[in-house]
């Protein structure tokens, strides 16, 4: 199909895909090789990203849902081409391509079953290199909280019928994704000033919930619970405030360029950082 397209036959192919959501999802594992290659020009990347939006623009059909079919057997390649895109968000020197292709990213991640999207977030996440890619991710993620899950529940006039409501099981699992940036992998707290955009990121994500939960007297993530609570503030919050009360007063006095730099970038996490402080400390006080 997309040799069609090459071919000349763009305006055909890209009906085609625009109907058929399998046949789009193939389209776009088979864009990942131009996505990948280093060595192939920006233009041609270019051209391909203009060529995905095409395909993902507007009303486009959707042939699955969460409940009744198992797409999980597309996810693999759909996943190898995001990452891909990722790489072209990240390198390329063009402000306009990267603008583009980032909307490419959110178009194919709508593009993916909710059920799905968890996973893929979850995968890009952990194996994102970038900070500020992961900064990125996560704000994709609340969105996602707030159009897939929290907007959806909160719909409707009837109180016990609203209060009855499932989330969807990647809410009830969305904390998960702030773990990743708190406690990664190789153990610790994230270090600073490289992982600074991602911290902020997690942080804006985790008062997001913690706020949404309070505010619509709803507990889809577990956020609210006594252990969930705890858990934020003991192993994630506190050691994050040491690290970061610990970096700025070692530096408080140093007039290096790069010192204050570094310490002027922590001066937005450090208030995210106390006012997330601020609310667990409250909610500690009546837990789910």
């Amino acid at each position: 199909m997309l040799l069609r397209a090459a071919g000349g036959d763009v305006s055909t192919v890209k009906d085609e895909l625009l109907s058929n959501q399998t046949e789009r999802w193939q389209a776009v594992g088979m864009l990942k090789h131009i996505f990948s290659f280093v060595d192939f020009p920006w233009e041609l990347k270019k051209h391909a990203i203009d060529f995905l939006l095409c395909i993902t623009d507007g009303n486009i059909a959707r042939n699955y849902n969460d409940k009744d079919t198992d797409c999980s057997i597309y996810m693999p390649n759909l996943y190898a081409a995001l990452q891909a895109i990722t790489m072209v968000i990240m390198y390329t020197p063009d402000t306009v391509l990267r603008k583009n292709t980032f909307e490419a990213l959110k178009r194919v991640l709508a593009d993916i079953p909710t059920s799905q999207r968890f996973e893929i977030f979850q995968a890009l996440i952990t194996n994102s290199t970038s900070s500020p890619m992961t900064a990125l991710l996560l704000d994709l993620v609340r969105n996602d909280l707030y159009k897939e899950g929290f907007q959806r529940t909160a719909t409707g006039k009837d109180k016990e019928k609203q209060e009855n409501k499932a989330a969807p099981l990647w809410v009830a699992r969305s904390l998960e994704m702030v773990e990743l940036v708190f406690r990664p992998p190789q153990g610790g707290p994230p270090s600073f000033p490289e992982h600074g955009d991602a911290v902020l990121a997690a942080l804006n994500l985790y008062r997001f919930i913690l706020m949404t939960e309070s505010a619509g007297k709803t507990n889809y993530t577990g956020v609210l619970s006594k252990k969930n609570l705890e858990k934020a503030f003991n192993e994630w919050l506190l050691p994050l405030r040491t690290l970061v009360t610990g970096i700025m007063a070692e530096n408080k006095d140093d007039h290096d360029p790069l010192v204050m730099d570094t310490v002027c970038s922590l001066n937005p996490i450090e208030l995210v950082l106390y006012r997330c402080i601020e609310l667990v400390e409250e909610k500690l006080k009546h837990p789910t």
